[in-house]
């Protein structure tokens, strides 16, 4: 693995391209330094040097541009004149995603409250409890992908058309925040009791509180992947 000393104090590791990965060298280098860059390995502010992301990929710099434009039309990084690509994610950019998140997940879920069917609705206590078997063996991955697969069937039976399309654009942010503030066996504990009340809620019919269960659940969340990725105290502290 070849790591490069970025941000404050933290260190940016990224591997070099095995030729048999199935994704695209753009897609692999693509999902590698956004990944890194919400999880707070690089300050922001800081500048990207494109070759020496080229060296760390051991690839040239084409795909390494292709990929920094696409995290560019994210609003992750911006294009500096005469300075090159810097870090444009912040602890208040970051805020304000959770914050967005939670305002659209929680009208989701008020609605697929309502509109949820019974085939549903079994679908959906059924993959709690998975995840309860997945958190009681402690697999982190199974969990996340649980995790996605949960929202998932919310946003369906929500039939949502308008907001489904907004929240898709949260999608690239959830996946990497949930696969950081998993890996604490404390969180993935209270995030599962947190997803029964949800779907209990939600099958109930009760959509006042399968709404306010939604947002609290993602401003929780929220909160720990601030504390762990910025050092931000949380508000229950």
């Amino acid at each position: 693995m070849i790591e490069a000393k970025q941000g404050v104090g933290r260190v940016a590791a990224f591997e070099r391209i095995d030729p048999a990965f199935q994704l695209t060298v753009r897609d692999h280098v693509y999902r590698a330094i956004r990944s890194a860059i919400l999880s707070g390995a690089f300050a922001a502010g800081e500048r990207l040097n494109e070759r020496q992301l080229a060296e760390q990929f051991g690839v040239s710099t084409t795909p390494i541009k292709e990929a920094l434009r696409q995290i560019e039309m994210e609003g992750l990084v911006e294009t500096l004149p005469r300075r090159g690509i810097a870090i444009r994610f912040s602890m208040q950019w970051a805020e304000e995603m959770i914050l967005a998140r939670a305002a659209l997940e929680s009208m989701i879920a008020r609605l697929a409250a309502r509109r949820i069917d019974k085939p549903s609705g079994t679908e959906l206590l059924a993959t709690v409890d998975v995840m309860k078997t997945a958190t009681k063996s402690g697999d982190a991955d199974q969990l996340i992908a649980l995790n996605e697969t949960f929202h998932d069937h919310i946003h369906r039976s929500s039939r949502c058309g308008y907001l489904a399309k907004l929240i898709e654009r949260q999608q690239f942010y959830d996946a990497s925040i949930r696969r950081i503030i998993h890996l604490d066996p404390a969180e993935r504990r209270k995030a599962l009791d947190e997803h029964a009340g949800i779907a209990d809620a939600i099958v109930a019919g009760d959509a006042d509180l399968a709404e306010r269960l939604m947002r609290n659940h993602v401003v929780r969340s929220g909160e720990t992947y601030l504390s762990i990725v910025f050092g931000k105290q949380k508000v229950s502290e």
